[in-house]
């Protein structure tokens, strides 16, 4: 830019070569051709949900008007004071129509799903909200807003975009904590489930159990009962074959009957003449001499 007691004179020079101005009243200013990088200040704004966020933007843009950026700003520190002005205004007013689901997400057709469990927690513990526009269109929006309003001056916005965005420090703490209590819930209801299946499949295998119990008792009995019928049919049988036989049969009887009534400290009082006594009387006396015969 040619400038002549402080104005410029003639077209701003974009290619290079050689120049004529002249020396003394005239004076050339140089202007950067090259892309520039605009780095906001991270500043704490509220939301449409009123939430208070740190939102930390940068920027990339260029001289595009080298005449109307010298006229208007003269110098990249102007610029710089105008960007801030501008974008600063433009994405607390974006992030002050938007709630805060809006601004941080980026997927904007994402399907909210919410699992079974998480689904019965109290309050909103877990949820995906479904959102319009999403991150990048919001700051799209802002530089739609911003572009027009820079290029009165000169400049061309190029790009916008957020770097951070965090809570503010004094509720972050907080925020932890409900997202701390909220996870917690979760777990306390997935171990409420997973007691209530375990006791069900307790429940069941008892339940099973019984059954195969009862099923394997009753057989027994069967048996059982089968093999004493056997056993009772035998013993009849060999009762009724000979005298001898039956009366091997009585005592074998006897025997058992002795084995499961008598222990070692047993007392029984009994007649002599008792068929109960019949096996136990002559018990521990001396067979009589052959041909001794009583008086």
């Amino acid at each position: 830019i040619i400038t002549q007691f402080g104005k410029p004179v003639g077209n701003a020079v974009t290619n290079a070569g050689l120049h004529f101005k002249l020396p003394v009243i005239q004076h050339a200013n140089f202007v950067e051709k090259r892309v520039l990088r605009w780095d906001g200040r991270p500043s704490e704004m509220p939301t449409k949900d009123k939430t208070y966020i740190v939102v930390d933007a940068f920027g990339r843009w260029r001289i595009s008007d080298p005449k109307q950026y010298f006229l208007r700003l003269r110098d990249e520190r102007s610029a710089l004071s105008r960007l801030d002005d501008i974008l600063g205004s433009e994405i607390r007013n974006a992030i002050a129509k938007h709630e805060l689901i809006e601004v941080i997400r980026t997927t904007k057709d994402r399907e909210p799903v919410v699992d079974d469990v998480i689904e019965g927690a109290r309050g909103a513990v877990g949820q995906l909200y479904a959102i319009n526009k999403g991150r990048e269109l919001v700051q799209k929006e802002i530089f739609d807003n911003a572009a027009p309003k820079l290029t009165t001056f000169g400049i061309e916005l190029l790009d916008l975009q957020f770097k951070r965005i965090n809570y503010n420090p004094s509720v972050q703490e907080r925020i932890y904590e409900r997202m701390i209590s909220e996870r917690q819930q979760i777990a306390e209801r997935f171990r409420s489930e997973g007691a209530g299946e375990a006791a069900k499949i307790l429940g069941q295998k008892e339940k099973d159990l019984q059954t195969i119990e009862s099923e394997a008792y009753r057989k027994i009995q069967e048996i059982r009962g089968e093999a004493d019928a056997k056993a009772t049919e035998i013993y009849a049988n060999a009762y009724n074959q000979s005298p001898a036989a039956s009366a091997f049969y009585e005592f074998l009887n006897t025997m058992e009957t002795y084995k499961s009534a008598i222990s070692n400290d047993t007392t029984l009082i009994l007649t002599t003449d008792s068929e109960f006594f019949k096996y136990l009387k002559d018990i521990g006396l001396p067979p009589e001499p052959a041909g001794t015969t009583g008086e």
